[in-house]
C-alpha cells in the first residue's frame, strides 16, 4: 500500500545522481545514512552514473544503478515500486518532474525535491494529492534551501508561541540576517522556465503572483490585504530590535506560498490574521533606505531580462548554467541565518532562528534534502499521519527539526 513496505529492495533512490547536486546528496547519504540504509543511484545515463558511484568511494562500490530518463513513464513506475523513497534533484522539474511525481504518489513511494516552481507545485498538487492521499504517499517539495528554513522556522516559532498559551501568531517576517553562497543553476534554470511558460499566459502569470498559489483552497483564506513580496521594509516596523532598511529576498515569492499552504493544511493553526512576508538584510547604516531600493529594482531588472530575448543573450552568459557549482572549498564557506519574528494576538513578540554552515544551495542542500529522505525511510512511525501534496513541515516537522539539529543546525525560538 505504501513506500513503507518492508518489501521494497531499496530505502532511497537518488535520481540524478550524476548531476551537481544529485552527486552531493549521494556523497551524503553514503556518509550519514544509519548502517545498513539501502541506496539506489538513479538517472538516464549508465556511464555517468558509474562513474559518480566509482567517485563516492569503496563505501558505494555496491550501490545498485537504475536507468531511467525523465520521460519514460514505464521506467519511472519501476523505479519508484522499487524504493520506499525517491530523493530528485532532477530541474527545471515543470519539465522533468511531472511523471516522476505521479508514479510515486500511484506507487505509495514517499517523494522529496528541490523544486522553488510555483506553477510546477500547483500543478502536482492538482494532479497527485488525492491520489497520493489514496496510496499513503508523502509527496514533499522543497526540501532545499527553498523552503525547508522558512518553513520549519515558522514551524518551531508556533510552536513556541502554542506551548506559552501566548495566542496565534500575526504579523510575521522572515529576515536573512547573514548569507554567503552563490545561486544554483539549477534555481536559475527553473526561474528560466517558469517566465517562458506564463508570459504569453495572463491566467498562469496570475496564478505565479497570487499570495495563496499553493494553498489548498484559495476560497477559504482570510482577506488580509496586500502581502508583497517586493516591498522594501523599515526594520523598526518588522520588530523594535531591528535597524536600517530591509530589501526584498529572491525566493521569497516562492517560499511565503509554502509557508501559507503549510497554515492551511493545518487549518490555519498558525492564526487567521497570520501574514507572511521574506525580507534581507543590507546594512543598518543611513544609506540602508537606498541600498534595498536598489536591490528591489535589481531583482525586477534581472526578471524583466530573462523576459526579453536580447538581455536573455547576455544575461545566459554570465549567469551560472545547469549542473554548474562552486568548489568545495567555497561551499564551506558558505552559510546562513534566518531570524523570523512574529507579533501575536496577545502582544507578545517572539523571534525564531534556523542557522547553518555551508554553501545555502548546495552543500547545505544536500543536508536538507538527504535529512528529508531519511526522515521518510527511518522514522515512518514517528512523522506526523498527514499524507499527500505535503510541506516540509506538514510532511516531517520535528522529526525534521531534531535530524538537522543533529546534523550541526540552529533551529530554536524564543521570547522576545
Amino acid at each position: 500500500m505504501t513506500g513503507t513496505s518492508p518489501a521494497r529492495e531499496l530505502d532511497i533512490i537518488v535520481y540524478g545522481a550524476s548531476g551537481f547536486v544529485g552527486k552531493l546528496l549521494a556523497d551524503y547519504l553514503v556518509k550519514h545514512a544509519p548502517e545498513g540504509t539501502k541506496i539506489g543511484l538513479g538517472g538516464r545515463s549508465l556511464e555517468k552514473l558509474a562513474a559518480t558511484r566509482a567517485d563516492l568511494g569503496t563505501a558505494a562500490a555496491d550501490l545498485p544503478l537504475i536507468i531511467a530518463d525523465a520521460d519514460d513513464a514505464t521506467a519511472l513506475k519501476a523505479l519508484a515500486q522499487r524504493t520506499r523513497v525517491v530523493a530528485t534533484t532532477v530541474g527545471p522539474y515543470a519539465k522533468y518532474g511531472h511523471t516522476l511525481v505521479h508514479e510515486c504518489a500511484s506507487a505509495g513511494t514517499h517523494y522529496v525535491d528541490l523544486t522553488g516552481e510555483v506553477l510546477f507545485h500547483r500543478e502536482s498538487i492538482d494532479a497527485n494529492h488525492e491520489l497520493a492521499v489514496s496510496t499513503g504517499a508523502k509527496i514533499v517539495h522543497s526540501c532545499g534551501f527553498d523552503s525547508i528554513p522558512s518553513d520549519l522556522g515558522v514551524h518551531v516559532l508556533h510552536e513556541k508561541v502554542t506551548a506559552d498559551g501566548a495566542g496565534e501568531l500575526t504579523d510575521t517576517t522572515l529576515v536573512v540576517t547573514a548569507l554567503r553562497g552563490g545561486v544554483s543553476g539549477g534555481t536559475i534554470d527553473s526561474l528560466r522556465n517558469q517566465i517562458d511558460v506564463s508570459k504569453d499566459d495572463a491566467r498562469l502569470r496570475k496564478l505565479a503572483a497570487s499570495p495563496y498559489s499553493l494553498s489548498p483552497d484559495r476560497d477559504r483564506e482570510p482577506d488580509l490585504g496586500r502581502q508583497s513580496d517586493v516591498s522594501v521594509v523599515d526594520g523598526k516596523k518588522i520588530d523594535p530590535s531591528l535597524k536600517g532598511w530591509k530589501a526584498p529576498f529572491v525566493m521569497a515569492s516562492y517560499n511565503t506560498r509554502v509557508v501559507r499552504r503549510s497554515n492551511a493544511l493545518r487549518e490555519w493553526a498558525y492564526g487567521k490574521k497570520f501574514k507572511y512576508s521574506e525580507v534581507m538584510s543590507v546594512g543598518s547604516s543611513v544609506v540602508s533606505p537606498v541600498i534595498a531600493g536598489g536591490v528591489a529594482v535589481g531583482l525586477g531588472a534581472l526578471v524583466a531580462g530573462l523576459a526579453l530575448p536580447p538581455t536573455r543573450f547576455l544575461l545566459d552568459k554570465v549567469l551560472p548554467a545547469p549542473g554548474e557549482g562552486p568548489s568545495e572549498s567555497t561551499q564551506r564557506k558558505g552559510h546562513f541565518t534566518l531570524d523570523v519574528f512574529t507579533m501575536t494576538t496577545t502582544g507578545a513578540r517572539y523571534t525564531s532562528r534556523v542557522k547553518a554552515k555551508g554553501d545555502p544551495g548546495y552543500s547545505a542542500t544536500a543536508v536538507m534534502l538527504g535529512e528529508s529522505a531519511l526522515s521518510l525511510a527511518k522514522d515512518q512511525q514517528d512523522l506526523p499521519p498527514a499524507t499527500g501534496v505535503l510541506t516540509p513541515s506538514t510532511a516531517l516537522g520535528d522529526v525534521l527539526v531534531e535530524r538537522l539539529r543533529k546534523a550541526g543546525f540552529e533551529i530554536s525560538a524564543r521570547k522576545l
